[in-house]
């Protein structure tokens, strides 16, 4: 497949460029910086010029003409309320209008549980920032495109060894960037998954077996996946989450919550 992934140089774009390249798929990544192209090239991938920010659809539908397949993964990162709006809200419909102009059916948005971060005090520009990825999501669910739009828990870099628990509705939690890198691959090779929002954070389940359940329908909490063995809970994630890991692992409590509930 021909993917162009918007989003190439962040946490989670960046590990999607080379598994995607690993799969066999062909694959462009768009960069702001001049800097940029190097990292994207060394992932396999071929570097297209671009500010989100700025962007038209016209220059949405230059970037992706060819491609069969769009991923976007961008995200302004506590930059600032105008670059959420334009590149959290605005950007996501704009390649949505892009890829109906070239007939390419098939967009994975990477958007946000609305509980992720809950445990923190509130700020403004963080509930801009959950309005504006909600934004997002009903712009590409209101679409005819064959879209999928997982919903990470908090993200974190550590953690994950590839074990999720995608599926239609699950705790709010944890998850690694990798892990989210690799459902964004799978999906792309899995045509099956197509106009679902998926709830995603840390698991048991690897991300292969946990995308096959959701695609013959069996999306279930990572309790109900069951265990794999070894057990890998007591070095997943930051500490703060590390006590919520061991008691989905384990079948306890934590501090009364049900196994996988939100540690918030």
């Amino acid at each position: 497949m021909k993917v162009l992934v918007i989003g190439a140089t962040g946490g989670i774009g960046r590990q999607l460029l080379s598994r995607l390249r690993a799969d066999g798929h062909e694959v462009r990544g768009l960069h702001r910086k001049p800097e940029q192209p190097v990292g994207i090239a060394e992932a396999g991938a071929v570097p297209v010029s671009g500010d989100i920010v700025g962007m038209t659809v016209d220059d949405f539908t230059r970037a992706a003409e060819g491609c069969e397949v769009l991923v976007f993964s961008a995200g302004a990162a506590g930059s600032g309320s105008k670059r959420t709006t334009a590149t959290d809200g605005d950007a996501p419909a704009k390649v949505v209008a892009a890829a109906e102009r070239l007939g390419i059916r098939r967009l994975c948005l990477v958007s946000a549980c609305p509980e992720a971060g809950r445990q923190h005090a509130r700020t403004p520009g963080f509930e801009h920032y959950m309005a504006e990825k909600k934004r997002a999501d009903v712009a590409v669910a209101a679409s005819g495109l064959d879209r999928v739009i997982p919903r990470p828990g908090t993200l974190v870099h550590e953690g994950g060894e590839g074990r999720g628990s995608p599926g239609l509705a699950v705790p709010c939690g944890w998850v690694a960037r990798g892990t989210v890198a690799r459902v964004l691959a799978g999906r792309v090779g899995l045509p099956g998954i197509r106009r679902e929002i998926l709830d995603l954070t840390h698991g048991v389940t690897p991300v292969a077996a946990a995308l096959d359940a959701v695609a013959r329908g069996e999306g279930r909490t990572p309790v109900a996946w069951g265990i794999h063995e070894p057990c890998s809970c007591r070095k997943q994630g930051p500490r703060a989450f590390q006590s919520y890991a061991r008691a989905l692992c384990h079948g306890r409590t934590v501090r009364g919550r049900a196994p996988g509930a939100t540690n918030g």
